[in-house]
C-alpha cells in the first residue's frame, strides 16, 4: 500500500447512495494512511423519502442504517485519526447527530459531532412566491407548485470546513452537492480560499470521482469482464497534492480495477457541460484534464480548471402529483410477449371500464413493458417475442381509490388470461404509494444561510466572499457535420466506452475513445442528430454534444429523455442507467 506523502492528503469514498453495501466503510477505515471518509447518501429520490419519513415521525428523515454502521466503524475511526464526513442527515441533520451522540455514548465512545445544516428552503420558496416571484423549473420551465413536500439547496464546501476546524470528529450534513465533503476536508487541509479557483475544480474533481463509490474502482465499467472479484470490489480513495492533483487507488488485496479508461467514466458521470460544472463554490472546465496510468490500481489526474461561480444556489423540492401503482407478471411458453401484451391490454381495459362506472377519470398515464424483449430499444429490438417474458404495468392516477383499483386486478391475470402465467401472488397486491416530483430552481444566496455547530454548541460561521461570476462562456458543443465519416460496419462499443447518468428528466451519457485512432473516428460519427435519430423513441428533447479532448471523450446530453425521471417516470428504466448501453449498438 503506497502511503500519502506529507504534503497530501487521502480521502475515502465509502457509500455512493442510501443502500450502498457497509463494504467500503470498512475497507476504508483499515486502510493505513487514511485520514478521512466520506459517505454520500443523497438524491433527489432519496429526499422524497426521507420526507415521507419525517412526516410519519417528526424526529425521523435522515438515513436510519447511518447511525448502526457508525457504530461499527467510528470507534476504530477515531482512535486513528480518522475523520468522517456524510451527507446521512437528509432532511434531519440535527436528529441524526443527536441519535448517533446517544448511540456513541452508550458506547462509551463519545464523539464530537459537527452539524451543517440551513439547507433547507421550503420557507424561502414559500415567500418568494408571497412576494409575486415565478419560480421556474430549471429544465421544464414549470412555475413553482403550490405545495412542497422538501425544498433544499445544494450548499457548498466551506461550512464543512468551518466544522472540521472547530475540531468535529464526524461532520453531518444536509443537503450539500456531493463533492463537496471531499472538498471540504481539502478546504481545511491545505487552507483554500475562494479565490483558489483551480484548486477548488481539482478538489472538486476529487470529491466528484469518489462520490459514488465502487463506480470509480470498476463498477458500471464497460469492459466488465475486465473487472475481478466484484464480491470483494475495493471501494476509492484518493491521495490529494496542495495543488488539487490528485492520485486514485483503492485498498490493496480488494477486487475493482482502476485505470484509465475506468476513471474516465466515471469523470463523465452526470456531469452535463464539462466546461461548466456548476458548483456553489467554482464552475469547473473539465475539458483539459489529463488522466494516466500511475501504477498498479491508480491513476494520477491534474488539469481541471475553475471558474468563479455564480451567485445563485439550485433548490431541488419535491412534491405530491397524485398516485402511482406497478404490476409484474411473468409469463412463460410459446409467445410469451405476445401473451403479456394481451394481458397488459385486457387489465387497462377491464379497469377503465370499472372506473366509468364509478365516475373516476382515466389514468393520467399507463406504461407497459415486456421485459426480456428488449422494448428499450424500440425499433433496434432484436429479441421480438422470447418464450418468457416479464409484464411490468405502471399508472398513474390523480385518485388512491382508482389506483388500489388497478393494484387488485394484476393477480386475477393468473387464472383469467394467458397459460404459463405467474408472478409473487406470495408477496401481495401491488402497493399504491404516492407519486412524487421534482421542481429545481435558483435562488439568490443571499436568501440562504448555512448553520454549522459542534455537540448542539454554534460555531460562527459566514460564508466567505466568493469572487464574481464570470460572465457565461460559449459552450464547447461538437458542430461536426453529419456527413463528416465514412461508415465502418462496427458498433459503437467497438471505439469506445461509455457511462450514463441522469439529471431529473435528462440523460447523460459519456463516451470515451479506446484509442487515438478511435477518438478522431468518435468526434466525427457522434453528432446530436444521428444520437437524436437512434434514440427517438426515447429521446424527446434536443441533443447536445460536448467535446473534452483531455481524455478523448464526448458528453452527450439528451433532454426530456426519461419520461420525467425518478418516481415521475413510468419506465423500468427511469433514471437512464442502461442507456448509455443503448447508446454503445450504435453503428458507426
Amino acid at each position: 500500500m503506497n502511503m500519502p506523502t506529507q504534503k497530501s492528503v487521502r480521502i475515502g469514498g465509502a457509500c455512493g447512495f442510501w443502500g450502498d453495501s457497509s463494504l467500503g466503510a470498512h475497507q476504508l477505515v483499515n486502510t493505513p494512511g487514511m485520514q478521512y471518509i466520506t459517505f454520500d447518501y443523497l438524491a433527489e429520490l432519496t429526499l422524497a423519502i426521507m420526507a415521507g419519513m419525517r412526516m410519519k415521525n417528526p424526529e425521523q428523515g435522515y438515513a436510519l442504517d447511518f447511525v448502526d454502521l457508525m457504530k461499527q466503524v467510528l470507534p476504530k475511526a477515531k482512535a486513528q485519526g480518522i475523520r468522517i464526513i456524510a451527507n446521512a442527515g437528509g432532511l434531519n441533520p440535527g436528529a441524526c447527530a443527536q441519535a448517533l451522540s446517544q448511540a456513541m455514548e452508550a458506547l462509551g465512545q463519545p464523539v464530537k459531532i459537527g452539524v451543517v445544516s440551513g439547507d433547507d428552503a421550503s420557507g424561502v420558496l414559500q415567500n418568494l412566491r408571497k412576494q409575486g416571484n415565478e419560480l421556474k423549473d430549471m429544465q421544464s420551465g414549470q412555475p413553482a407548485p403550490a405545495f412542497v413536500l422538501t425544498a433544499n439547496a445544494y450548499l457548498g464546501a466551506f461550512p464543512i470546513a468551518a466544522a472540521l476546524g472547530a475540531g468535529a470528529d464526524i461532520v453531518i450534513t444536509g443537503r450539500v452537492v456531493d463533492s463537496a465533503m471531499v472538498l471540504g476536508a481539502l478546504i481545511h487541509e491545505f487552507k483554500w480560499t475562494p479565490t483558489q479557483l483551480d484548486e477548488l475544480a481539482q478538489g472538486s474533481l476529487a470529491g466528484h470521482i469518489v462520490e459514488c463509490g465502487a463506480q470509480a474502482t470498476g463498477g458500471l465499467f464497460t469492459d466488465w469482464q475486465a473487472v475481478p472479484d466484484w464480491a470483494n470490489i475495493g471501494y476509492p480513495f484518493v491521495d490529494v497534492s496542495a495543488d488539487g492533483s490528485f492520485t486514485l487507488g483503492k485498498p490493496d488485496h480488494t477486487g475493482g480495477l482502476i485505470n484509465k479508461a475506468v476513471a474516465s467514466e466515471q469523470l463523465l458521470y452526470e456531469i452535463g457541460d464539462p466546461a461548466n460544472y456548476q458548483l456553489p463554490d467554482v464552475v469547473c472546465d473539465f475539458t483539459q484534464v489529463h488522466i494516466e496510468n500511475s501504477g498498479d490500481n491508480r491513476v494520477r489526474i491534474s488539469g481541471a480548471k475553475g471558474k468563479a461561480p455564480s451567485g445563485q444556489y439550485k433548490v431541488c423540492a419535491t412534491y405530491p402529483d397524485g398516485f402511482r401503482c406497478i404490476g409484474l407478471l411473468s409469463i412463460v411458453g410459446f409467445d410469451a410477449a405476445d401473451k403479456a401484451k394481451r394481458t397488459a391490454e385486457a387489465i387497462l381495459e377491464r379497469t377503465r371500464t370499472q372506473f366509468k362506472q364509478l365516475g373516476l377519470a382515466d389514468y393520467t398515464r399507463a406504461h407497459y413493458e415486456v421485459i426480456g424483449t428488449e422494448t428499450d430499444f424500440g425499433p433496434h429490438a432484436q429479441v421480438l417475442n422470447a418464450r418468457e417474458a416479464m409484464l411490468r404495468i405502471a399508472i398513474h392516477h390523480a385518485d388512491k381509490k382508482a389506483a388500489t383499483l388497478f393494484s387488485k386486478e394484476i393477480a386475477p391475470a393468473g387464472t383469467s388470461f394467458a397459460p404459463g402465467t405467474s408472478g409473487n401472488f406470495g408477496m401481495g397486491r401491488p402497493n399504491v404509494v404516492p407519486l412524487v416530483r421534482l421542481f429545481s430552481t435558483l435562488i439568490d444566496k443571499s436568501l440562504v444561510q448555512a448553520k454549522v455547530s459542534i455537540n448542539g454548541e454554534v460555531v460562527e460561521y459566514t460564508e466567505p466572499e466568493h469572487p464574481l461570476a464570470a460572465p457565461p462562456g460559449q459552450t464547447s458543443q461538437n458542430q461536426a457535420s453529419a456527413n463528416a465519416y465514412t461508415p465502418t460496419g462496427r458498433l459503437l462499443i467497438d471505439i469506445a466506452h461509455g457511462r450514463s447518468g441522469d439529471k431529473g428528466n435528462t440523460s447523460n451519457v459519456g463516451l470515451v475513445a479506446r484509442s487515438d485512432t478511435d477518438w478522431a473516428l468518435l468526434k466525427a460519427a457522434i453528432t446530436p442528430e444521428r444520437v437524436k435519430a437512434y434514440l427517438g423513441h426515447l429521446v424527446q428533447g434536443s441533443v447536445t454534444v460536448y467535446p473534452l479532448p483531455g481524455i478523448n471523450a464526448l458528453n452527450v446530453v439528451m433532454e426530456q429523455a426519461l419520461d420525467g425521471g425518478g418516481m415521475t417516470s413510468m419506465r423500468n428504466d427511469p433514471l437512464g442507467k442502461g442507456m448509455a448501453q443503448l447508446m454503445l449498438t450504435m453503428p458507426i
